[in-house]
């Protein structure tokens, strides 16, 4: 098969990672015969400073013209620095999705048994965790109004949500609901904010769409301790966009390192494959950076992108096999020996072609 792939780096470790996964995916493509083309083009603080926009004509138009998109990272310290900046590397993030339809981005959140000793929670707690978390991506308040008043001195950002948006999402997650073991919590904060009462209502009226679906009702405070204290409850959870955003992060906390969760954004268009991890600028040209993230982004996109389950395995098993081995880098490595970035993408590229 011939697979179009749109590869944006972007920016901090982004680029480091980005090429580990590529390692991966043509590896892949030896062993079962298919064939990766990659386009490269800039998107955030890089796309910044050399075109001057986050998200250019160009990088979309390449996306369109796609198959799938490997995305690494957005995001620099000499933005998050600089509040006044009418320019930020984050934009290209919310352009793409925007421009490409991306309104739902897939979370999976799983343990690895000789890892579990490594999340802050206690082993019997995060010991078999499996659940998904499936966000919101195009609406709320990341893209409702916002602005200034008052001399610069009231700030105000607008939560904004159609029935339209919250039934396509919550049709999706009731659809994974259903693949899975039968039960979906739906997040909001319906005792508070008029959105989320939307939100509930059309989850109530769909529920009767999915009788053989136990649906759960919770506010995203309560979730965020419940994420923490029982994420075996879980199986699939749904929310909007800021409060996916928050509880995804937090939900790093049940696998060990924010460096082992992968995600898919799909939608309308070209569907997007990137790590949750963000730039991490500290630690960009040091080749310390966690690649298995992007990796396992990878074993998405053979997956979703091009319903290629046993290529998507493939990475998957290498990805168990690097962690069993002990082969990781520092943020995994628990008093044992660091590998760099680039050594663990190369010795699950071995491990891939050597293991068929």
């Amino acid at each position: 098969m011939r697979l179009r792939i749109a590869t944006l780096p972007g920016d901090g470790i982004g680029p480091e990672v980005v090429a580990q996964a590529v390692k991966a995916v043509d590896a892949v493509c030896d062993r079962f015969g298919h064939k990766a083309e990659y386009s490269y083009g800039h998107i955030g603080a890089s796309a910044i400073e050399e075109l001057g926009d986050p998200y250019p004509e160009d990088t979309h138009r390449m996306c369109m013209e796609s198959d799938a998109v490997l995305f690494g990272a957005v995001g620099s310290p000499k933005y998050d620095n600089d509040p006044t900046s009418k320019v930020r590397p984050e934009q290209g993030l919310l352009a793409i999705r925007k421009r490409l339809g991306l309104f739902a981005n897939i979370r999976p959140v799983e343990t690895f048994k000789s890892l579990v000793p490594k999340s802050p929670l206690k082993d019997e707690l995060v010991d078999g965790a499996d659940f998904i978390c499936i966000r919101e991506l195009t609406g709320g308040m990341y893209f409702g109004e916002r602005g200034r008043k008052d001399d610069g001195n009231t700030a105000f950002d607008t939560c904004i949500y159609s029935r339209m948006e919250i039934e396509r999402i919550l049709s999706l997650a009731f659809g994974y609901a259903m693949r899975r073991k039968h039960h979906l919590t739906v997040v909001d904060k319906a005792n508070i904010l008029e959105s989320s009462r939307l939100w509930r209502q059309v989850a109530k009226e769909m529920e009767a769409e999915y009788p053989e679906v136990t649906v759960d009702y919770m506010f995203v405070d309560n979730a965020a301790m419940q994420l923490i204290r029982c994420p075996k409850f879980f199986d699939v959870l749904v929310t909007e966009n800021t409060f996916g955003d928050i509880l995804t992060d937090e939900a790093s906390c049940v696998s060990g390192s924010m460096g082992l969760l992968a995600s898919a954004s799909i939608g309308t268009h070209t569907s997007l494959f990137e790590p949750i991890h963000g730039s991490y600028p500290q630690a960009a040209g040091k080749n310390i950076a966690n690649p298995l993230a992007a990796i396992l982004s990878a074993a998405m996109m053979f997956e979703y992108a091009f319903d290629l389950k046993e290529e998507g395995k493939a990475i998957r098993d290498a990805v168990t096999a690097s962690i069993d081995s002990g082969f990781v880098t520092e943020d995994l490595a628990n008093g044992g020996q660091a590998r760099g970035t680039s050594e663990v993408g190369d010795w699950i590229t071995a491990w891939i072609v050597n293991n068929r």
